[in-house]
């Protein structure tokens, strides 16, 4: 028996992995987080499998779940929305799985931010302007930001920062953002990335407050960078013509001979 934790992607049902699809086919007992989890995936569950939305329950009722399918011998398909390695409280889980000693496996999934990227057609590092992104957020009631995690920190870097669950928070956040980064500085809101109903505002931290909608008050990231922008960057090296490199080799002395 084997707790299978399973990244189910940003939204949309084709965006799980093939691995993800052939363990949730193959467990009798399927828990998901039914507030971002779309119910399309839950029919990859094998017929008479028993589903729990684990929306309303506390930790202890998950564990208890678990503990009685482990019982009884049953593989279960856990089901967390994106992917498992942020934000998915997936690490307190694994640590009472330990301390039970019942097996599991991570699947990973679609982060939230690559469908965000995906839908405004951006490549978040660009060179000469961006070589890292930040995956952070605003401070929350549920989790503060540890001491010198903060978004100033970040902007002042230059990174492309992907902030995530603090749409509620977007003044706070262009208050810290807009002294560093500038009024000019690009923005984009994509609110239930690759989901249907699917938004996308682009502007900038001077503008984005005015051009969000009331509905989109949670399941947004914010994108903030020069990046996003998409010019002002140089070509990369990868693909110049001068550019000796392994799979290309150049000149009288290459240095990846051909062969090596």
């Amino acid at each position: 028996m084997t707790v299978h934790f399973i990244g189910a992607g940003p939204g949309a049902p084709d965006l799980l992995t093939l691995r993800g699809r052939d363990l949730i086919a193959a467990s009798p007992v399927c828990l998901y987080a039914g507030s971002l989890v779309p119910e399309q995936i839950l029919t990859h569950c094998p017929p008479g499998a028993r589903i729990i939305n684990t929306a309303p329950l506390s930790l202890d009722d998950i564990m208890a779940e678990i503990s009685a399918a482990h019982a009884q011998g049953h593989d279960i398909a856990r089901l967390h929305s994106g992917d498992l390695s942020v934000w998915s409280a997936m690490g307190e889980q694994l640590r009472r799985l330990r301390s039970l000693g019942i097996p599991f496996d991570v699947t990973p999934g679609v982060p939230s931010f690559a469908a965000s990227a995906a839908a405004i057609g951006a490549e978040l590092t660009l060179p000469g302007l961006a070589q890292s992104v930040v995956l952070t957020r605003h401070a929350g009631r549920a989790s503060p930001m540890p001491a010198g995690e903060n978004l100033a920190a970040f902007a002042a870097t230059g990174a492309t920062l992907a902030i995530h669950l603090s749409i509620h928070a977007l003044a706070d956040v262009v208050a810290n953002l807009s002294p560093i980064l500038g009024g000019d500085c690009p923005v984009a809101v994509v609110w239930r990335a690759s989901w249907p109903d699917q938004r996308i505002v682009r502007c900038t931290l001077a503008s984005i407050q005015d051009a969000i909608a009331p509905a989109m008050d949670r399941t947004a990231l914010i994108l903030v960078g020069r990046a996003l922008a998409q010019e002002g960057f140089d070509d990369s090296r990868l693909y110049a013509a001068d550019y000796d490199r392994r799979y290309r080799p150049l000149g009288p002395e290459p240095r990846f001979p051909e062969g090596t």
